[in-house]
């Protein structure tokens, strides 16, 4: 069967972890499905001090996402600042944060089957607070998973539009990181602050 890949964009996180579970409840495998969220106000710090296995701390501090998480990264991307990766995604993270070249976070969405003309409008909004759900799913099930998503992710037309009327001309791999207040603040003006 041939693999697509379909993503999309939550503001609240709530919204990503429940992305994940109707994915997995369609079918998806774990290895499937992975996540990408900013953590700029480190709302995910897992507990090391405790003496806590990674995959112990990985399914309690980030939603119980369980097994998904086997491949979780804590990363600083240039141009996305703090992440949290976890699947498919953590692999791609880690080489953009290795490479760290302009425009690190754009390749790596492109090559973890995100559409270009899209990864600039999730680059920014990961940026700015956000979480993308991607997953690699049969061709034939594609519309059937992405009606499932669809409902509570963020319309990334409007938000497009959005982001241009803020004075945003396009993602800036080189733009100095967000603060922990920066992004409290977009996720406070959206309602989205992550338990």
């Amino acid at each position: 069967m041939t693999k697509v890949t379909i993503s999309r964009l939550f503001d609240d996180y709530a919204d990503a972890q429940s992305a994940v579970r109707q994915l997995r409840d369609a079918g998806v495998p774990d290895e499937d499905i992975s996540v990408i969220a900013n953590n700029a106000d480190k709302w995910y710090a897992p507990d090391y001090a405790a003496g806590a296995g990674m995959g112990a701390a990985i399914g309690a501090g980030f939603g119980g996402f369980g097994g998904l998480l086997a491949g979780l990264g804590l990363l600083a991307i240039p141009g996305l600042g703090p992440v949290v990766a976890a699947g498919w995604f953590a692999a791609a993270a880690t080489g953009a944060a290795v490479a760290g070249a302009a425009g690190g976070a754009i390749g790596m969405l492109a090559e973890a089957g995100v559409a270009v003309n899209e990864a600039e409008v999730y680059a920014e909004s990961i940026r700015r607070g956000g979480s993308l759900v991607s997953a690699r799913v049969d061709a034939e099930k594609r519309e059937d998973l992405v009606a499932i998503l669809q409902p509570s992710s963020v319309d990334i037309e409007a938000r497009r539009g959005e982001l241009a009327l803020s004075g945003w001309r396009g993602f800036d791999p080189k733009a100095p990181d967000p603060t922990s207040d920066e992004v409290r603040a977009y996720r406070d003006q959206r309602g989205t602050r992550p338990a």
